[in-house]
């Protein structure tokens, strides 16, 4: 629910709407409470006229003086595009707002937007406000979690699932629909129902709503107080981590991909203050990334080709801890608990199984070799614990351990880091498969690839299914970490191109367009997530470990070493109170210390330590009941009675707005502009990434030179927001010559006057044109050559020569096609049995270059042709039955 404007009063009044404007709903908010939350949800939907009348009559109600000009019961305070919650410190609650939005991906229609600007507001009167002196200090640490800052929502997508959930739902049994639809007596009411309407052309359509992965909503503390008491529409929940969409154009087909990676909102924290697992099993800097596949051709979920591909970072699932009182820049680890039955990872990998399914792959990439143990020590209690619970599994779905000391390979001058990861990359993928919800192609089964037949995962007649996930990690989780997923990502992409129909092999090699587009998605989600956790950009990148990175690069991987020190030595600890306060680890309260009196947060993310579990779990059946008998499928996505709790199952009419995909996606109430269009400002394979070199073979998949390339370069961009602005104003202005036309200058001129030239042809400034000779120099600059745009010189003029052979050669055309014609009436006239008969695939009876015959319009069309003269004259037709029912199918979901 898209929340409007929010009306001063006594009350708050809180007007949501649709996109189209046409359906609303209002929430009451008391503001005589000075502590308590009194919210009032009617749950009904107000057409656009009612809620007009609703908000008249209470401006009218609340007047100081009837008929006094100037004055007003109702004035609007803020207009915001969702709620994210409600918090509360010491005094009343807040209300928090969504103000600004921006959309950064679009999958299936749905639009993904990310937060750009928030509204706290107090929503107490201050008649009745009970003033607490520590609560501004309070509401300052709660700000200090940027929600500006890499935090995103979907109105129609569930972001805290992965597509293959969300795809897979929408596959359920239409029986188990019909059992599980719930209708309350406001939505079910129709006024044509007597009549029957519902059941004549099947026009029911079941919408499922499922509940969100709590793990990954970053604000469910701050909607629980009113999860119970608003509608649903109202819940808008929000996610923390990365989201950015690139688009590959192949020969001008369009494929988007998505890359979202969603950070876990339990145990979250900082670098060194969070590290390790929780007494639940929650591990630190756990993030779940997901890279789609889609075939932008076609949008919807059910007619397109989607592909996604999960993997999971984390740390390593133990007790274990760094203490930074020493100011060392690697602060010795230190094992906090000893856990000889391994139950924090049981814990851990339980979760993982149901979420993800068999087998779970640990990719391991901490040093194995030290002179003085440090990394070793997590390696050894992580192999101790991993054999400890395999001994209890069926060997099928055993946990799969590959450690590798990848730093060690990065020292070897004969080793190739990126070939061994490859080679890891291969044999993950080909253990878990990926997801498609589309069969096998019949040219992949005419024409089978070796690596296609190996592949792993769940075969299904709609295609295949991921089944099991590679979890990588490091001490830190991010520049190691980082780079073994972008190799087993742009492995998993070969093969979902390859099964799409897009590449005839399931290989991507480097220098290609779409591998540099890959790789710079991959750039931006390990910066993002890099800053969340450690306080700075990434140090060690993917042209670092291809030891092809620039010698500038040395210094900036200093500076960015430095900035991750000072941001871990001064600035974590605040940034660890406010995550804390934000996620409802921590809640103020009278009598209760404070918490920047805290010594340590321990005991808020250790509910083992505050008191003693109830149930005691199993150290041999280590995982959830039930878990097993579905294996290698997850447990969560198996059609079963507890999962169908998690579903709301509502039951539309073909025709209603809320699941019409075409309108939500091109709005066509709303007037907008080529050049602010998201598919326009988007990363472009053609435009950033292929070079504008003559000649060049314009395929994605072509390797290039490393002078060739286009105008935007990984590492290139300060940020996402200036790349965006720049691609806006490239659009709009004329396309900058080629390098070859800038530097075809004469040898005399000084390397000077060629750089001074070179930048103004390519500025898009606006010239002032005064006269004719400017216009040619303008037009020299800004045209490109026939050379440089076709590969090859055109004449001006074509000579006598060329011109006789083409008259010959229209004359000839023209006398063959006078001789088909008489050929085919002689044919016709004298019709043989054992003759072919050639049929115009086109509807015009004569199609060719010569000629064209316009086919015969049938009576049937003639008419529609003649009632709709007619009515534009005034004339109306009588309606039939099947206009009736049209009409009042109209009416009711417009209206009613």
């Amino acid at each position: 629910m898209e929340s409007g404007p929010t009306y001063f009063c006594q009350r708050y009044f809180l007007v949501g709407s649709n996109h189209a404007e046409t359906k609303y709903r209002v929430l009451k908010i008391d503001r005589t409470e000075p502590t308590d939350l009194v919210i009032i949800d009617d749950k009904h939907v107000y057409t656009q006229q009612e809620v007009r009348e609703l908000l008249g009559r209470l401006d009218l109600g609340n007047r100081t003086k009837i008929g006094q000009k100037g004055s007003s019961g109702l004035s609007r305070a803020v207009s915001a595009f969702g709620v994210v919650g409600f918090v509360r410190f010491l005094e009343g609650y807040y209300i928090v707002l969504i103000t600004k939005r921006r959309k950064m991906a679009d999958i299936g229609g749905h639009a993904i937007y990310k937060i750009e600007d928030t509204n706290m507001i107090y929503i107490p009167n201050d008649t009745v406000r009970i003033t607490h002196p520590d609560e501004a200090r309070y509401l300052r640490i709660f700000q200090n979690v940027d929600l500006s800052s890499n935090f995103y929502f979907s109105y129609s997508y569930d972001l805290s699932h992965s597509l293959q959930y969300n795809l897979t739902i929408l596959r359920m049994p239409l029986e188990i629909l019909k059992t599980e639809t719930i209708q309350t007596r406001q939505e079910s009411f129709d006024i044509f129902e007597d009549e029957g309407l519902t059941a004549q052309g099947g026009s029911g359509v079941f919408g499922i709503c499922s509940e969100p992965y709590k793990k990954y909503v970053w604000n469910g503390q701050l909607l629980d107080i009113v999860k119970n008491t608003v509608h649903h529409d109202w819940l808008l929940y929000v996610i923390h981590g990365f989201c950015g969409q690139s688009k590959l154009l192949i020969y001008g087909r369009p494929v988007h991909v998505t890359l979202i990676a969603r950070r876990s909102s339990k145990f979250a924290g900082t670098r060194f203050l969070k590290r390790g697992a929780n007494s639940e099993g929650d591990v630190a800097n756990e993030v779940e990334t997901e890279q789609i596949l889609c075939d932008a051709s076609v949008m919807s979920f059910s007619a397109g080709s989607y592909s996604s591909y999960v993997q999971v970072r984390g740390s390593v699932p133990l007790y274990w801890s760094q203490d930074i009182s020493t100011m060392m820049p690697k602060p010795p680890i230190t094992l906090d608990q000893a856990d000889p039955f391994a139950h924090i990872a049981a814990l851990h990998f339980d979760q993982m199984l149901q979420r993800f399914g068999s087998p779970i792959i640990i990719l391991n990439l901490v040093k194995e070799r030290e002179k003085r143990k440090h990394e070793r020590i997590l390696s050894e209690e992580l192999v101790g614990a991993v054999t400890y619970l395999n001994q209890f599994l069926p060997p099928e779905h055993a946990i799969v351990y590959i450690p590798w000391d990848m730093a060690k390979y990065t020292k070897s001058k004969l080793c190739n880091v990126l070939d061994r990861l490859n080679v890891i990359a291969e044999s993950v993928v080909k253990k878990t498969g990926f997801f498609v919800n589309r069969p096998d192609s019949y040219c992949s089964i005419l024409r089978p690839d070796e690596k296609w037949n190996e592949l792993g995962g769940f075969v299904v007649p709609t295609g295949r299914l991921q089944t099991g996930v590679l979890r990588t990690n490091c001490v830190d989780c991010l520049d190691r970490t980082n780079t073994a997923q972008f190799m087993v990502g742009k492995c998993a992409l070969a093969y979902q191109l390859y099964s799409l129909g897009l590449i005839d092999k399931p290989n991507l090699q480097f220098d290609t367009d779409a591998v540099r587009l890959f790789e710079e998605l991959y750039e931006d989600h390990g910066d993002t997530l890099s800053l969340q956790y450690g306080g700075s950009q990434l140090v060690h990148r993917v042209k670092t470990y291809r030891k092809i990175a620039p010698w500038t690069q040395h210094s900036k991987d200093i500076m960015q070493t430095l900035s991750r020190y000072y941001s871990n030595a001064f600035s974590d600890a605040d940034r660890q109170d406010s995550i804390n306060l934000f996620l409802g680890v921590f809640q103020p309260a009278e009598g209760k210390p404070h918490l920047w009196e805290l010594p340590t947060d321990f005991y808020l993310h250790h509910k083992n330590t505050m008191s003693l579990s109830q149930t005691r779990r199993s150290y041999t059946y280590w995982w959830t009941r039930g878990v097993l008998n579905h294996l290698p499928l997850p447990y969560d996505e198996v059609t079963c009675t507890e999962n169908r709790r998690k579903l709301i199952v509502k039951k539309f009419h073909k025709y209603e707005e809320e699941i019409d995909i075409h309108n939500e996606f091109f709005r066509p109430y709303e007037l907008s502009s080529f050049d602010d269009t998201f598919c326009l400002a988007m990363t472009n394979s053609i435009r950033d990434f292929m070079p504008k070199n003559v000649g060049i073979d314009p395929s994605p998949f072509t390797v290039r030179k490393p002078d060739e390339t286009g105008k935007s370069v990984v590492g290139n961009k300060s940020n996402r927001e200036e790349t965006v602005l720049q691609r806006k104003t490239a659009a709009s202005a004329p396309p900058p010559p080629s390098e070859e036309a800038v530097s075809s200058s004469s040898e005399d001129d000084s390397g000077t006057d060629k750089e001074d030239e070179g930048a103004v042809s390519q500025r898009s400034t606006p010239v002032k044109m005064t006269d004719t000779g400017d216009n040619i120099k303008i037009t020299e600059n800004i045209v490109q050559s026939m050379k440089d745009m076709y590969g090859i010189n055109l004449s001006d003029v074509p000579s006598e020569d060329d011109l006789t052979i083409y008259t010959r050669f229209v004359q000839l055309g023209q006398n063959q096609h006078k001789q088909d014609k008489n050929n085919q009436q002689l044919c016709s006239k004298h019709r043989l049995d054992g003759v072919i008969n050639l049929i115009h695939i086109s509807s015009f009876s004569q199609d060719n270059i010569y000629e064209v015959q316009p086919p015969k319009v049938d009576k049937k069309s003639i008419d529609i042709f003649h009632a709709h003269i007619q009515a534009g004259r005034g004339t109306m037709q009588p309606l039939v039955k099947e206009d009736i029912l049209m009409y009042r199918e109209y009416i009711r979901n417009r209206y009613m």
